[in-house]
């Protein structure tokens, strides 16, 4: 118990611990299979990164995309590298959390089991996750000896095997064609964040920013979250939404978008454009090469998208809303949009100065309106 004023709040080694315990297991393959599944996947990978760039004219401005590794990973490998990445950008909260815990009395012990708590919690969240990843580029977190990193900074890219190999079986398709698929998408979050040197640490500073309005009054935040509660159950009794409020209801579904400040609204509204840009791009990206290196992908696409929007039953979609995975979903689609748009009227010269500087990103408003942001960007510009 003497220890226990360098608890930290969240144990993240639990969190580990329980999401492998929790996580289902893969598809059933031979060794000799998996060492196939592998090594073809790190040959789309390689070979990906010409073709994105070739299509993009995207280029790595320094050393961090000549030396970002590809790891290819099973679900428990997943879950260890993102615990890696939230330990490194919630440090900041969790510091201030360990400050006010310091002023409460018997705040050790509290903090102690509380890290537990949310440990566990944790570790369950990223056990439903970790089945339904198929690729990640891995922007923030440290590398280690069992997950490496850039040597300059640079992320990594992760390809999740299982899950991969689980989706082409459950859409019937061919599996070397949706592999490369899969693989064409990632390497487009690789180029990019390694071909835009400030892209990370601009989204890095606006997670940080968001992080920092958090209100940790415990008092302040229960109020938040009762409130939370109401909006998602329904209005206080007496009251009927109508209009504007039930629409803005069914936008803020989720449990982080609930229990938010209006300062938080603001800058997760810019994030949330920035991550329809990135997400849409390599959507757009991935149709685009595809026909010329993938012969099945019009079969691929028209199956995946029917996948990504039904769930897989009506518990995952009840998740999938209160997590805010519905409004990954919306990112995708009307980030593609956006940017097949803008290609269409500036060609993708014009679009790519996007990536000239946070000034030039688009807005949530101007994501769902394109001619905006050409207008805003090319004709001032011009």
């Amino acid at each position: 118990m003497t220890s226990l004023g360098g608890v930290e709040m969240v144990d993240w080694k639990l969190a580990v611990a329980t999401a492998t315990r929790l996580v289902r297991p893969g598809p059933e393959v031979s060794r000799e299979e998996a060492r196939g599944i592998v090594a073809e996947l790190r040959r789309h990978a390689k070979a990906s990164e010409e073709h994105v760039r070739e299509f993009t004219r995207l280029s790595a401005a320094g050393p961090e995309g000549r030396d970002t590794p590809v790891l290819v990973v099973d679900r428990p490998g997943w879950v260890r590298a993102n615990v890696a990445g939230f330990r490194e950008l919630l440090s900041p909260l969790l510091s201030k959390v360990e400050e006010r815990r310091a002023t409460v009395p018997g705040g050790a012990v509290i903090g102690a089991v509380g890290g537990k708590v949310t440990g566990v919690e944790v570790g369950m969240l990223l056990s439903f996750l970790s089945s339904r990843v198929l690729g990640q580029y891995e922007t923030f977190a440290p590398a280690t000896r069992e997950l490496p990193g850039g040597a300059e900074g640079g992320g990594r890219l992760l390809l999740v095997a299982p899950n991969i190999v689980h989706v082409e079986r459950e859409l019937e398709v061919d599996p070397h064609d949706f592999r490369l698929w899969v693989c064409l998408h990632e390497e487009t979050h690789r180029t990019q964040f390694t071909a835009v040197p400030w892209l990370r640490d601009h989204i890095r500073m606006e997670i940080q920013s968001f992080l920092e309005q958090t209100d940790i009054d415990p008092s302040t935040f229960l109020e938040r979250l009762r409130e939370a509660a109401q909006s998602l159950t329904g209005n206080k009794p007496g009251e009927a939404p109508a209009g504007e409020e039930a629409a803005a209801r069914e936008e803020r579904g989720s449990i982080v978008e609930l229990v938010q400040t209006p300062a938080q609204r603001e800058i997760l509204s810019r994030l949330t454009a920035v991550m329809s840009l990135l997400e849409g791009h390599a959507d757009y990206v991935m149709d685009g090469v595809g026909p010329q290196v993938v012969p099945s992908v019009s079969e691929i696409r028209e199956k995946f998208q029917k996948r990504r929007a039904s769930g897989a039953g009506r518990l995952d979609q009840a998740l999938r809303k209160l997590l805010g995975l519905d409004a990954k979903l919306r990112q995708y689609r009307d980030g593609e949009r956006f940017v097949r748009a803008v290609v269409d009227e500036v060609g993708m010269d014009g679009f790519n100065r996007v990536w000239t500087s946070p000034n030039t990103l688009p807005t949530k408003a101007e994501i769902a309106k394109p001619g905006e942001w050409v207008a805003r960007v090319h004709r001032k510009a011009d």
